[in-house]
């Protein structure tokens, strides 16, 4: 593929790395060759670097493989993952989990991203239901502050949840932002 077609979300590999179009903009100056001014994000490191590339030169595209793999248990520093249809077994290291996979409880399913079989990325969904484990008794009446208080979910992440959330309580999260959205409904 060249420059030109470059696209968001297009994958492509330069210089040994992958790495994926964030944004990008064909500028075309009254003087001089025009060029394709790009952000992209290294999809190995999660590093976002901008650069200009001239709109012929050309790129390997790289196949990232999203493949959706429940998760089973961690070992130490390694996270167990299945293939649903194949029921073969991806160890993941924890170094390659993000923020957000703390809110994943067992049997959940998360999007393992592999390159050329190296795996380097897990996704764990959106959103996710969670039980409250810990977290002082709520009030009746008190819901129209936005104050919030701490509480501890069943995988043992903490959360801030507004003041009326009572122990044993399910309440769904975004592993995005690690954010209270709303009581779960039952």
């Amino acid at each position: 593929m060249t420059a030109g077609e470059f696209r968001n979300g297009v994958t492509f590999e330069m210089d040994g790395q992958v790495y994926q179009v964030v944004s990008f903009q064909h500028v075309k100056p009254g003087k001089g060759a025009a060029f394709v001014r790009t952000k992209m994000k290294n999809v190995m490191t999660g590093a976002v670097t901008e650069r200009s590339f001239n709109p012929n030169d050309k790129y390997d595209e790289a196949f990232v493989e999203r493949k959706d793999m429940q998760y089973l248990y961690n070992d130490g520093d390694l996270y167990y993952f299945m293939d649903t249809e194949t029921y073969e077994q991806e160890p993941v290291s924890a170094d390659k989990l993000p923020d957000g996979f703390k809110f994943v409880k067992e049997n959940d399913v998360c999007k393992i991203l592999s390159y050329k079989g190296n795996v380097f990325a897990v996704e764990p969904p959106m959103f996710v239901v969670l039980e409250i484990t810990e977290t002082d008794p709520g009030f009746k009446g008190n819901t129209a502050t936005n104050t919030l208080k701490p509480a501890t979910l069943e995988t043992g992440a903490e959360v801030k949840v507004p003041l009326f959330i009572e122990p044993g309580e399910k309440i769904k999260i975004d592993t995005r932002t690690g954010e209270y959205l709303e009581r779960a409904k039952e």
